[in-house]
């Protein structure tokens, strides 16, 4: 028995050790041929010629883990070659130039096509200046930001605005200046569309009036048809001039069944869907097949009339023939009866 424990002891002690060396394995791996790294990438190429005895004799997943791992460690005792720093309490290594050229997943991005103003800019030579950020306000008499909050020299935070002697004297100029700006506002951003849509080659994008100067018919119809369904019902109680017409394309508003009430129709069109979807063969339209055939036996008669009203003149001719060669035979006052019938006096 003591013989048996010290055993057991033994062999239980030998498996915690290989375990133990299994998990500490050396860094240093030895191969017949050194690998090829493209430390870059992060990239080991092993060149090795693989046993097919030792990949037979082991198993498949356990002789592929080991390989890679060996070959990882190869790359990573590459990577503390390489000139490291200390970052953070983290150590970071300096990845050298990539050596090996790998695909591109897709095509390199095209350059962006330039601007209406790029291109005025370029065709008259004008160079882009930046400006500071900076600039002095005079009413403050500081230094203050040149656009954005607090900017310098803000005719929004004006008390008072003079009015011109040509604008109304009634009219709110605080206003007005707020409407100026949300057009410029509106004015650049259509611009901005238009660029894009431009370089897109797509057309730009709006609804109803765009800021052009000539509106086509179309266009004019289109916004006031835009305007008059810009309300709560849609249009519906909008008065309509007495010779207008109705909108183009305007669409066809969906209908739904009443979620209460009967189901009477809702269960017919479910039955037919499912009697449709369950037999084999196609449904016959029995009118459809009728005026088919009717058709069909109406040109065969027409045919058939066409050719017997053409061989009735075929036969017709030849039997003038021969009686006129009969006529040429016979009595004199039968002779020649192809020829004209003398009528009575006094009738043509």
């Amino acid at each position: 028995m003591t013989n048996m424990a010290a055993c057991s002891v033994e062999e239980l002690l030998a498996k915690a050790e290989e375990e133990e060396a299994e998990k500490l394995k050396s860094v240093s791996v030895q191969k017949e041929l050194d690998l090829e790294f493209d430390v870059g990438n992060l990239l080991a190429c092993d060149k090795n010629r693989i046993e097919s005895r030792d990949f037979r004799v082991q198993r498949k997943e356990d002789f592929l883990r080991a390989l890679a791992r060996d070959n990882t460690q190869l790359l990573i005792n590459e990577i503390w070659k390489l000139p490291t720093e200390r970052i953070a309490e983290v150590i970071v290594a300096k990845l050298p130039e990539q050596t090996t050229r790998l695909p591109r997943e897709k095509p390199p991005p095209k350059p962006r096509p330039p601007t209406r103003w790029e291109q005025f800019a370029k065709l008259k030579g004008i160079q882009k200046k930046k400006k500071t950020n900076l600039v002095w306000d005079e009413t403050a008499k500081e230094w203050r930001r040149r656009w954005g909050y607090k900017r310098a020299n803000d005719s929004t935070k004006d008390w008072l605005v003079e009015v011109p002697e040509t604008a109304d004297p009634n009219e709110d100029q605080f206003a007005k200046r707020t409407k100026a700006k949300k057009e410029r506002v509106a004015k650049n951003e259509l611009n901005r569309l238009k660029n894009i849509a431009r370089a897109q080659k797509i057309k730009t994008p709006g609804v109803g009036l765009l800021p052009k100067a000539q509106q086509s018919k179309d266009e004019l119809a289109k916004a006031v048809n835009v305007a008059k369904t810009s309300t709560a019902s849609v249009g519906r109680f909008q008065d309509r001039l007495p010779k207008e017409k109705p909108p183009k394309n305007s669409g066809k508003k969906r209908k739904f069944e009443p979620l209460i009430g009967d189901f009477s129709t809702e269960k017919q069109k479910q039955l037919e869907l499912l009697k449709l979807m369950g037999s084999k063969m196609p449904k016959l339209d029995i009118t459809r097949a009728v005026n088919t055939q009717m058709r069909q036996e109406d040109r065969e008669e027409a045919a058939a009339r066409r050719r017997k009203g053409a061989g009735g003149k075929g036969r017709k001719g030849s039997m003038a023939g021969r009686g006129k060669g009969k006529g040429g035979k016979g009595k004199g006052g039968k002779a020649g009866g192809g020829g004209k019938r003398r009528g009575k006096p006094g009738k043509h």
